[in-house]
Order: structure tokens, then sequence, then C-alpha cells
């Protein structure tokens, strides 16, 4: 599955109450898809950096979140359309990410590679 990070973007005015549901409703789309999801980061309200029309309403802030997952691309698309109807949201971005465990399992297969060698007294290494 591949691994996403997404930003949303809230409108100002929804209480933590609300936030909390719209976070909790993104997560449980993922999940109940087979979907895992790895972490959430909430940076509370900020100003945009440029004014935002959604809804027939403007914006000059915004709560923001990120959260990250791993999910199929069916679960991607249908996350993306209810992010784009949700009343809720101004903004979000997905960003397809490199697979962090992938990382890790390549640099810890190249650090014991070296490990693996044995040598003895009639074959020492060469320097």
């Amino acid at each position: 599955m591949p691994f996403y990070e997404l930003l949303c973007i809230a409108k100002p005015t929804l209480g933590m109450a609300n936030t909390r549901d719209l976070l909790k409703s993104s997560a449980l789309k993922v999940l109940d898809r087979g979907g895992v999801v790895r972490g959430f980061s909430f940076f509370g309200t900020r100003s945009l950096p440029q004014r935002i029309k959604r809804h027939q309403e403007f914006f000059t802030e915004g709560k923001y979140w990120l959260m990250h997952f791993d999910c199929n691309p069916q679960t991607y698309s249908e996350l993306s359309k209810n992010l784009r109807l949700d009343p809720r949201v101004l903004r979000h971005n997905f960003i397809k990410m490199k697979n962090p465990f992938k990382t890790f399992e390549y640099l810890n297969e190249k650090r014991t590679e070296g490990l693996s060698t044995s040598y003895t007294t009639s074959n020492p290494p060469s320097l």
C-alpha cells in the first residue's frame, strides 16, 4: 500500500469538537477500508497565504492538520472526494511519500552486509 501525507485546512470557525469529528471521519475512512493511520499533527489556526473563497465565503485563516497513512488507491480517491465535498474543508492536498520502513530495511541490509563476512588469520581484511 502506498504511504500518503494529507495536509488539510479546515474552516477557522469550527469548534474543537467539529475539527475532531473531521479528523476522526477521515481516519475511519482509511481504517474501514484496510488502511493504516500512522499519525496526526494539529497545527492550530494560522493565517492563510492568500484569501480563499470556498462555499460562497471568503477566509483569511484556517485550521491546519496533517495525517500520515497507508491505503490503497481506491480509498485515496474516496477520501479525496469526501474532503472536496465537505463544507468544513477549505483545501486539502495529498502527497505520496517514500515508505520510511523500506528505507530503514535497505540501510539495515547495507549495514549488516559488511558484517556477514568472516575473517580468519589466513584471510585477513585488506586495509
